[in-house]
């Protein structure tokens, strides 16, 4: 039957490929819900101090053991595209804020599963949209409300912001040294503007990590730290006041650009390309020489010739430096970073001291001016050192958010418990349907207090009831301790959070859960999943992998 019969029969018209799938209206509201959800139910056990852990395990065997949220969500094998704008909650959680990636995407989740309950009641998805949207301005109003300001130079009430980021991420025996260590490269790293405001600037903070030694051994070192050895035994292993070059070309032989065969006749000639390439070697290092260098640090090879000729001249030569460690370098020492001998100035140098921990088998770099600090983190092993480095960053991420913004919260679910029983009090001035939805937003921000209280073992409905008494009688910073679980003051208690990660939670999470709302029909070209996306494995772009597959992560964990 041909497309002109099919018109004339009444019967629909087919404009979708074969191996295309559709899913429409509240069977796509539903499947993009309960992705979303199985994405937040994923990572919520691991939200609190006493949250577990999760053990990732990639293809290739690498184990990783965290309880990150983002970190978790990456390293997920996720192949549904409603889940990674969930992800992506995180993502930008963890850029904006440094931490609270859990707690903005758990908030996610429990909003879209609330909004499902609006929907089954006939509630359009624009009404839940725009009450949500409400709902989410007044929280953030609120926070900015009920938050405390806190000075730069507050010590003490920043390591405890510190100390609240870190706790149940593996630091808490030595969570004390560590929020001190943090604040400390704060400080260092923090300007003031001319307007008054402090800008921190955490790309002069590097961390580094060693195993083998306890977390308590840990410090906080001006300048760079550089885990290599020199490159020459003869060589000198430490320089006062020297002089730094730092090159990004390698020492060696330069190679013909095209492959080349050179034909020998007698032995003669072969010794003549011998001398050429040592007399090449020998000018690279006489450059070197020239321009007053005591000490480089390559971030590439250096040829063993070459290696013999800076020791004769007792300069210090450290090869394939990270890319990453010659950019700090920059900050520590000045100067600039060569990338071709022949051009090197004596401008071109950086100035500072080298000493050597031959224990640790680690250079120490010191600047003249020093703009740079490191975080020198020791641990047992590999997984314990690196959950270490995580939540140091995470912890260093708020500790300058908290600077820069001036404004905290208590912790503990308060802010969350506050924030709904004024939201609660907002609602009854929305009209329409709107009002349903402001008051499934204050049910979903209690989510946090209720997964703490799980958690820990605690029964959360009778947390729940307990904070909602106090704050109903005006305790705005009552919160749970989920060590005993008692209702407790949690700002004095040392539960300290920035204000502005609660801002953004609230605010990513809306967005993500009002652009799924939005959605009534889901079209996929093939198979609903985003394997082989851009690639040439074939597979629908953007397509929607597998309820299944998601379905199926859902319940594994």
């Amino acid at each position: 039957m041909n497309m002109s019969q099919r018109m004339q029969q009444g019967q629909p018209m087919i404009i979708l490929g074969e191996d295309s799938q559709r899913v429409k209206d509240r069977d796509a509201q539903s499947y993009n819900i309960r992705a979303a959800r199985a994405v937040a139910e994923a990572v919520r056990s691991t939200l609190g101090p006493k949250g577990m852990d999760k053990m990732l395990v990639d293809s290739m065997g690498d184990v990783t053991i965290t309880n990150d949220g983002v970190t978790i969500l990456k390293e997920m094998d996720i192949d549904n595209p409603t889940a990674e704008m969930i992800i992506e909650v995180a993502e930008t959680q963890e850029d904006e804020a440094g931490d609270g990636t859990t707690t903005a995407v758990a908030i996610a989740g429990e909003l879209l599963k609330n909004a499902e309950d609006l929907l089954e009641q006939d509630i359009h998805p624009t009404a839940v949209i725009k009450g949500f949207h409400l709902a989410s301005e007044k929280a953030r109003e609120e926070v900015g409300n009920i938050a405390e300001t806190v000075e730069p130079d507050d010590e003490e009430l920043l390591k405890k912001v510190a100390e609240t980021s870190m706790t149940g991420k593996g630091t808490e025996l030595n969570k004390d040294l560590l929020a001190q260590l943090i604040v400390d490269a704060v400080k260092q790293v923090t300007v003031e503007a001319a307007d008054g405001s402090h800008i921190v600037d955490l790309e002069n903070v590097k961390l580094e990590t060693q195993t083998g030694r306890s977390a308590s051994e840990s410090e906080l070192l001006t300048g760079a730290v550089i885990d290599k050895d020199p490159v020459h035994d003869n060589m000198p292993t430490e320089a006062e006041d020297a002089n730094i070059l730092l090159l990004n070309e390698a020492i060696e032989v330069e190679e013909a650009s095209t492959d080349t065969n050179v034909s020998i006749d007698s032995p003669d000639q072969l010794q003549q390309f011998l001398d050429q390439e040592e007399k090449q070697l020998k000018q690279k290092v006489q450059q070197i020489v020239d321009s007053g260098a005591d000490v480089v640090f390559c971030q590439k090879g250096i040829d063993d010739l070459a290696q013999h000729y800076l020791a004769k001249e007792d300069i210090l030569a450290v090869r394939r430096v990270k890319k990453s460690d010659i950019k700090f370098l920059k900050n520590v020492v000045g100067g600039s970073v060569v990338s071709d001998l022949d051009s090197v100035e004596v401008s071109d140098l950086g100035h500072g001291s080298v000493s050597r921990d031959d224990e640790d088998e680690l250079f120490y770099v010191e600047g003249d001016d020093a703009h740079g600090v490191t975080i020198l983190l020791r641990g047992s092993t590999d997984h314990v050192v690196d959950e270490l480095e995580r939540g140091i960053q995470d912890a260093l991420d708020v500790v300058a958010t908290t600077v820069s913004d001036g404004r905290v919260v208590a912790g503990g679910g308060a802010i969350e418990v506050e924030l709904a029983s004024r939201l609660r009090d907002y609602a009854d001035s929305v009209s329409g349907r709107e009002q349903l939805a402001v008051e499934a937003f204050a049910d979903a921000l209690e989510l946090v207090p209720r997964v703490l209280a799980e958690n820990a073992g605690l029964d959360s409905i009778d947390t729940l009831v307990d904070l909602r008494a106090a704050h109903e009688d005006g305790q705005v910073r009552a919160g749970l301790n989920v060590f005993t679980g008692d209702v407790v003051d949690t700002f004095d208690a040392g539960v300290v959070e920035p204000a502005h990660s609660k801002e953004q939670a609230i605010s990513s999470a809306t967005e993500a859960a009002n652009l799924v709302l939005k959605i009534d029909d889901i079209i996929a070209a093939g198979d609903l999943s985003t394997k082989g996306d851009g690639d040439d494995e074939g597979g629908a772009p953007g397509g929607m992998g597998g309820m299944g597959g998601m379905g199926g992560m859902g319940g594994a964990m």
